[in-house]
């Protein structure tokens, strides 16, 4: 738990009744002079990115945002709500993502894979800077590391629920989503960067390793078609 200053607390308490004020007053005009939660929320994801949780206090925020430091407590309670917002964010995307392409309708083995690559392709589905930066706070927080831990089991469930679904038995289920998964965590881990030119040629391999059947060239041709390789 993060520890509050006391010279903090009148400033969180003006706050609050500013928010309780604010709530009687729906068509309150000054918000653009305090941004908006998703606006605090985006600087504070961005400053994990770039500089590391540390970096990510209150004060950097504002001056980053050119607002005031008290407009943060209109949107968040202190800096561990925002953290939380932060940890909630990266739930949703990454494993959000994860499960819902696993997921996604399939005709076979390969098209159910390719839709899994997607993520590790598309930022918007999967973000592997987020990945590395909470990966990497998580190893001076315990509860971010079990915050990982969890993440990593159900992002496993349901790959490993992917190859049932074409009729693996479920040991062999769980060898291979854990074959595909920790390859890619290896990829974020070390940092690992290739052009498109270079891992595209490698996808119809990764694709026969991973499930040990062939992925069909219509299969290949959907997805590099949605990557725009060709």
């Amino acid at each position: 738990m993060v520890v509050q200053s006391e010279e903090a607390e009148p400033v969180r308490k003006a706050a609050r009744t500013r928010r309780t004020e604010a709530a009687a007053k729906p068509d309150s005009r000054d918000g653009a002079n305090r941004g908006s939660r998703e606006l605090w929320l985006d600087a504070a994801c961005e400053l994990l990115l770039d500089q590391g949780v540390a970096a990510v206090m209150i004060q950097p925020l504002s001056k980053r945002l050119k607002l005031s430091r008290t407009s943060f407590y209109w949107f968040f309670e202190d800096r561990e709500e925002l953290l939380d917002a932060v940890l909630e964010r990266w739930r949703d995307r990454n494993t959000g993502s994860i499960r819902e392409r696993s997921s996604a309708y399939a005709e076979t083995i390969g098209e159910a894979t390719l839709n899994l690559f997607d993520c590790w392709l598309d930022p918007e589905l999967f973000d592997t800077r987020f990945e590395f930066a909470v990966r990497s706070w998580a190893l001076q927080s315990e509860e971010v590391a079990a915050e990982i831990k969890a993440a990593d089991q159900q992002r496993l469930e349901a790959i490993t629920a992917m190859f049932t679904r074409f009729g693996y038995p479920l040991a062999e289920a769980d060898a291979r989503a854990r074959t595909v998964y920790l390859t890619q965590i290896g990829y974020i881990s070390m940092q690992t960067v290739e052009a498109p030119n270079v891992r595209m040629p490698r996808v119809a391999h990764y694709v026969e390793i991973f499930t040990g059947k062939p992925a069909q060239p219509r299969e290949l041709a959907r997805f590099f078609a949605r990557h725009h390789y060709s």
